[in-house]
């Protein structure tokens, strides 16, 4: 299994609609791409939030690359944040 984790700075009044946008758009795109699932992590108050998804495999997750980078302009503008930062990484424990 492999992750892309993309780190966003904004401002916190553009959580709430970061998260809605997580939740209505990127998520179903995931799973359109065949991704495993994805985690929204936010700090309120800073306006910081960390998207993790995950992916089966390398291949998968790299074929998705250009559709992830049109959805993560989305929010980013949505969120009023900064060039996000993105790394990839394979999954060495899962445990659920």
């Amino acid at each position: 299994m492999h992750a892309r984790v993309t780190s966003i700075s904004g401002s916190p009044d553009g959580i709430d609609s970061g998260v809605a946008s997580f939740q209505s758009e990127a998520i179903p795109a995931l799973r359109e791409m065949g991704g495993r699932g994805g985690i929204l992590l936010v700090d309120r108050g800073s306006g910081t939030a960390m998207a993790i998804t995950l992916w089966p495999d390398e291949q998968t997750m790299q074929a998705s690359e250009e559709s992830a980078n049109e959805l993560r302009r989305q929010v980013t503008e949505q969120m009023s944040a900064s060039e996000p930062r993105v790394d990839r990484y394979e999954v060495a424990v899962f445990e659920t």
